[in-house]
């Protein structure tokens, strides 16, 4: 019984050949591996020598495989001898590397921020996008393709290491491979969301609560939305844009984690910066002179969209694409309310002053440059126009013109339309006042030719087209032609029909003294008269003159020897004076009863004026 208590333990099992062979392979990666560990761990602090640079590249390299080496030995030892103490000390070795390659992996992120700047990294990489192939759409066309090459060597490193970007891929293909990647996504977060943070920091881009933002006054907000205008384009087109190819390259051995990393690190300020447009749609005091900014927003986001859901694809990042689609729907809501609020604005426009010298009204410029930018917006206006009915009028006192969605298919051309008939509605109203008819019809002339020159210089010919510009050049023309008539007709019948006709000396003077009389009052009445547009002002006197000159002319040329004294001014005066008119307050009212001719008449009944000469 005691030869069995005492029996002797039983000898090891002998190793099989597969263990040996698995052990031999541990030990050989754990003594090159920790060789280059000792190495590049015992480096003094302040030595500018490490792992992954130009000069050790190749033994970087060669550690790395070495690192998968081992790995792939620890996994086959632990398969045919799980117990064995080499996998100890094997993990405890793994361990150290993992600590290098992670310590690494920080320094060349922190150590190459400037090469891995996202406009460079953009730039650097657009060719060879990985993530393009994912994405439903492409983020530039051929022409941004195009300005980036030609602008590749503008962003050239000019410091740090070139490889950056491949030594990053390789330490994290390896610390996934080896179970770390815990460990190597915290320090890619880290590190690049401090990037991201300070770069739109940069860019003025603010973390504002829609209560902060309605606190403000106009100016201040006014100016926050000029910087992000340009802020935006920089941050989706570059930062967000190097952001998402820098994470797809490091990390394309898993599209999981490079979703991750680069949901976590770039949809926080992705969020502040495409919420603060819908927030400063919020405002309480909207008003037409602040459409325009709200426009701008708009169309920097509209013409952004296709890039920002190319960029912002992935699942995880929908409430990026949901705020920039809110952004868009609160900017449209309103401008809606602005082009409303415009729009009453005309309509409750009630000054009764006549504009001096039959001019151009203050509410047709105003009105005019608005469409006039707001045409600029076409491609935004229609989409934000569209399915927007328009609530016209049924007693709209339009005369003869038709009703603008009779003629026109686009909601933008309608509502334009409508805006200009409302106003020249408007302006025919402020015609009444005139207690002189001509000047009342010059003043209309005077403000649909100011219309349709807006129109015909502006995109707001596109949207009315040829037609509309020439039914309203026709009745530029009636106005003209009833203002002339109205104007000069008592000058032209105070000449007789056939001024060749054969009359008595003194029939002649009296013919003269009337014209004289007639032109006088025409002339000091229409001094102080406009007519803003140089064409129309030309257009005008060469009429009169072509009508009133040639009587003038050929009558004089008849009667010159019987007028004697009464030749105030010769036909050549007159066309002096003529060229005088519709400047304004320019002339003095009055003209001179002394002319050019040889007369000799009294020179001191009206004022001298001195007429100038074409």
């Amino acid at each position: 019984m005691g030869k069995h208590l005492f029996r002797s333990s039983p000898p090891p099992e002998k190793q099989t050949a597969h263990q040996i062979i698995a052990e031999t392979a541990v030990q050989e990666c754990m003594s090159n591996i920790n060789t280059v560990i000792s190495k590049w761990t015992s480096l003094s602090p302040s030595s500018d020598a490490h792992l992954f640079s130009t000069n050790s590249r190749r033994e970087a390299e060669e550690f790395v495989e070495a690192v998968r080496h081992l790995h792939s030995t620890m996994h086959r030892l632990s398969t045919v001898n799980p117990s064995s103490d080499k996998l100890v000390y094997a993990q405890n070795l793994m361990q150290s590397a993992m600590n290098l390659l992670e310590s690494e992996f920080h320094r060349v992120l922190k150590e190459n921020r400037q090469y891995l700047d996202p406009e460079c990294v953009s730039v650097r990489s657009y060719r060879s996008s990985r993530f393009t192939v994912s994405t439903p759409t492409s983020v530039s066309d051929s022409e941004d393709e195009t300005f980036h090459e030609e602008n590749a060597e503008e962003h050239r490193f000019s410091g740090g290491d070139s490889d950056a970007m491949d030594d990053l891929k390789m330490i994290a293909d390896c610390m996934i491979s080896s179970g770390y990647a815990k460990e190597c996504v915290k320090v890619y977060k880290t590190v690049r969301r401090s990037i991201v943070d300070e770069t739109l920091h940069g860019l003025s881009v603010e973390r504002l609560t829609l209560h902060q933002i309605q606190k403000m006054d106009w100016d201040t907000l006014e100016s926050k939305i000029r910087s992000w205008l340009p802020a935006v384009k920089l941050a989706v087109r570059s930062l967000f844009f190097g952001e998402r190819l820098l994470a797809d390259h490091v990390f394309s051995s898993s599209v999981n984690i490079a979703e991750s990393s680069f949901t976590d690190i770039a949809q926080e300020g992705a969020l502040t910066l495409f919420a603060f447009p819908e927030n400063a749609a919020k405002i309480k005091k909207l008003s037409p002179e602040k459409m325009f900014r709200f426009l701008d927003m708009y169309e920097s986001l509209a013409n952004l969209f296709v890039e920002i859901e190319s960029i912002f694809y992935f699942d995880s990042t929908v409430t990026v694409r949901t705020q920039v689609i809110s952004s868009l729907a609160k900017l449209g809501d309103a401008v809606r309310f602005m082009m409303t609020d415009f729009e009453s604005a005309i309509q409750k426009e009630t000054s009764k002053t006549p504009i001096a010298g039959g001019g151009v009204h203050p509410l047709t410029r105003y009105v005019m440059n608005y469409l006039s930018f707001l045409a600029e917006y076409n491609d935004s206006i229609a989409v934000i126009f569209e399915n927007w009915q328009m609530t016209s009028p049924e007693s709209f006192a339009g005369g003869e013109e038709a009703r603008p969605e009779e003629i026109y298919s686009s909601p933008v051309s309608v509502r334009i339309a409508w805006v200009i008939l409302l106003t020249l509605c408007k302006i025919d109203g402020k015609a009444q006042p005139y207690k002189d008819v001509a000047l009342s019809y010059l003043f209309l002339a005077n403000n649909l030719q100011y219309v349709v020159v807006k129109v015909r210089s502006s995109g707001l010919k596109l949207l009315l087209g040829e037609d509309w510009v020439a039914r309203h050049e026709g009745k530029v023309k009636q106005y003209a032609e009833k203002f002339e008539k109205l104007a000069w007709g008592k000058v032209m019948t105070s000449l007789p029909e056939n001024p060749a006709e054969e009359i008595t000396p003194d029939e002649a003077r009296e013919v003269f003294g009337r014209f004289n009389d007639e032109f006088e009052t025409a002339y000091r009445k229409q001094i102080s008269w406009v007519v803003s547009d140089p064409k129309l002002r030309d257009r005008i006197k060469i009429s009169v003159s072509q009508r009133l000159v040639p009587v003038c002319t050929e009558f004089y040329e008849v009667n010159r020897y019987g007028l004697g004294g009464n030749i105030r001014y010769t036909p050549e005066d007159i066309g002096n004076y003529l060229s005088d008119l519709y400047f304004g307050s320019r002339g003095s009212g009055s003209v001179s009863t002394k002319g050019s001719g040889s007369g000799s008449g009294s020179s001191t009944t009206v004022k001298s004026h001195g007429g100038r000469s074409h």
